[in-house]
């Protein structure tokens, strides 16, 4: 089996990512025209700005201990200019199980309530999913399954965001900006991972898609953090053609690991007309859930 993620090692890449983002002439620091090895903040600088000694930081870039006050993560956060998704994501990195966290193995399979099923059934003119953990896509109703994929005809392993994003074909053709799509279904990953950097299918999956070729690689070193909220894509659907959707995200206060995701449209617009349609072409080729 997969080992989990080594949270320390995560910790580390994550801080020294942060730090080579960073400019000191941004901040105010003196360059002295000396050249540097590393792009970025050097520890040294990192550590004045948080008005922390040197070997302290260390000590945290290093993942020496999961032990540190709210006082120093927050002076540290401060100085590497974090919003509030990357701050939290430190907090869980850099403090063992936070609160929502569960400790290693009590992972239990995710399931969605009847209740929640038949909210999506019922919005039969908004494409709507809930994806869980490892953004598997545990429920969908049949405008989303004609818009993104029949998930009922996959395997359950298969209906995965980050599995049909970078291995799926047809992906690369749906999303008109594929490579934003894929950049941004890496960062949810990884912020995802930070929730649970234990759970050895997270670690199970990342291999899966390292193996699969350079581009899920070169995003995932990349370490950038962004939860799921809202936004647009634009997709170039097979059968109706074009539509640019927005999404809203709503997070289920009873489990804050599942996500639904509903699409919109703008009233009176060419989307609106296209989903219209694609609507119509779930209703004759997709069976009921």
């Amino acid at each position: 089996m997969t080992r989990p993620l080594d949270r320390r090692a995560e910790l580390g890449e994550f801080l020294r990512s942060r730090r080579a983002r960073l400019r000191p002439e941004e901040l105010g620091l003196p360059d002295h025209g000396s050249r540097r090895r590393v792009p970025g903040l050097r520890r040294e600088e990192l550590a004045l700005l948080a008005g922390v000694s040197v070997d302290h930081y260390i000590r945290l870039e290093q993942g020496r201990t999961l032990h540190f006050s709210e006082a120093v993560l927050d002076a540290v956060a401060r100085a590497l200019r974090l919003d509030p998704v990357e701050r939290a994501h430190l907090y869980r990195l850099a403090r063992p199980w936070p609160d929502g966290d569960a400790a290693p193995g009590a992972r239990e399979r995710q399931r969605v309530r009847p209740g929640l099923q038949r909210l999506l059934d019922s919005a039969s003119d908004v494409p709507a999913y809930i994806v869980g953990r490892n953004t598997d896509v545990l429920a969908w109703n049949r405008l989303a399954a004609a818009l993104i994929t029949d998930f009922g005809a996959l395997p359950p392993r298969q209906r995965n965001l980050a599995r049909l994003v970078f291995l799926d074909e047809g992906m690369r053709s749906l999303y008109a900006d594929w490579p934003g799509k894929a950049s941004d279904v890496a960062a949810y990953l990884r912020l995802d991972a930070g929730r649970h950097p234990d759970d050895p299918q997270t670690a199970e999956l990342i291999a899966e898609l390292t193996a699969s070729g350079p581009e899920f690689g070169t995003l995932w070193a990349e370490h950038r953090i962004k939860d799921k909220t809202h936004g647009r894509y634009v997709y170039r659907h097979p059968a109706v053609g074009t539509l640019d959707l927005g999404f809203e995200t709503l997070r289920l206060p009873d489990d804050p690991d599942q996500a639904l995701i509903a699409h919109t449209v703008e009233s009176g617009s060419p989307s609106e007309t296209a989903l219209h349609l694609l609507a119509a072409w779930a209703q004759e080729s997709l069976p009921t859930r």
